[in-house]
């Protein structure tokens, strides 16, 4: 009897032992989804950033090919 009891308490703590174990490695794939989330936002700022000085270089060329054609018309009639 004392043995029965004694094999099902050590049969219930390594459930437990396993459950515990199961929950931590969820827990360790939610970090690492977590920081998987973290690292695609910061790429998507990057980006953002890129394009933000891409369209500013942008609009500067534009800005100074105008000034360029201002020049050559105001020359011409000089």
């Amino acid at each position: 009897m004392f043995r029965a009891k004694n094999d099902r308490r050590k049969r219930e703590r390594k459930r437990e032992r396993e459950r515990e174990r199961e929950r931590e490695r969820e827990r360790e794939r939610e970090r690492e989804r977590e920081r998987e989330r973290e690292r695609e936002r910061e790429r998507e700022r990057e980006r953002e950033r890129e394009r933000e000085i891409f369209n500013h270089s942008t609009q500067t060329h534009l800005d100074v090919q105008y000034l360029i054609t201002v020049l050559k018309h105001i020359y011409r009639y000089m």
